[in-house]
């Protein structure tokens, strides 16, 4: 799968894997995601052509392709509350790629590990959410990677944002509550590498959140687990 190929004119989409990578979908013109393929099923969120937050291009995951109604769907990871819902999408509204990375986050070793075509690349020492905040586990995916006006301020120089959100804090930070992958900085500094002390969000060292930045795409899957 190839970037800049149109949706319409790739084979069916296989479910993201540690292996293999995963899919992600560029939205090009403005969607209803849906709860089954076809435009008669109910909306569930609409997928417009930037983010929310930061007005970036739309760039989901994809775990699935199907066919309807001589069209093809596209199932999309989306950026909503619960974590996990997902929809469909026409799969020409929306270009592919591929990504070759995926993301572990290991909270009891609060670690994260970043993978390439399966091979490890980097890891991390982290900082996780605190017990009464805790990290929300499951599969999310990088939606947002933000550049900080101040690199040395508290969320360090980047935060990679993600589709999950807490399950605890309805709103952070003048945002929706979004966990973030992000570096540290200020008062984030007192919570040493290693420990359980955040609102939710995954801090890592600054150089470790630059390398993710200037890597990782947009829509890459991030497992959170036990």
């Amino acid at each position: 799968m190839l970037a800049g190929v149109a949706a319409t004119a790739v084979a069916p989409v296989a479910p993201p894997d540690r292996e293999d990578g995963a899919v992600t979908a560029r939205v090009v013109a403005a969607a209803h995601a849906r709860v089954a393929p076809g435009e008669e099923q109910r909306a569930l969120w609409r997928a417009g052509t930037v983010t929310g937050w930061s007005r970036q291009p739309q760039t989901l995951l994809v775990l699935r392709s199907a066919e309807h109604g001589g069209r093809q769907w596209l199932k999309v990871l989306l950026p909503i509350r619960p974590n996990g819902t997902a929809g469909w999408i026409p799969a020409d509204n929306a270009v592919l790629a591929r990504s070759g990375y995926w993301i572990d986050v290991r909270l009891r070793a609060r670690r994260v590990v970043v993978l390439r075509d399966g091979q490890r690349l980097r890891r991390f020492r982290a900082v996780v959410g605190a017990p009464g905040t805790p990290t929300p586990r499951g599969l999310a995916a990088i939606y947002e990677r933000n550049a900080q006006p101040d690199p040395r301020g508290f969320l360090g120089p980047w935060a990679l944002s993600l589709t999950a959100l807490s399950r605890v804090l309805e709103s952070y930070g003048g945002g929706p509550g979004r966990v973030a992958i992000h570096g540290r900085g200020g008062a984030s500094l007192r919570d040493p590498l290693g420990s359980a002390r955040s609102h939710g969000c995954i801090r890592i060292g600054n150089r470790a959140v630059r390398w993710l930045a200037r890597h990782v795409p947009p829509g890459t899957p991030v497992r959170i687990r036990r």
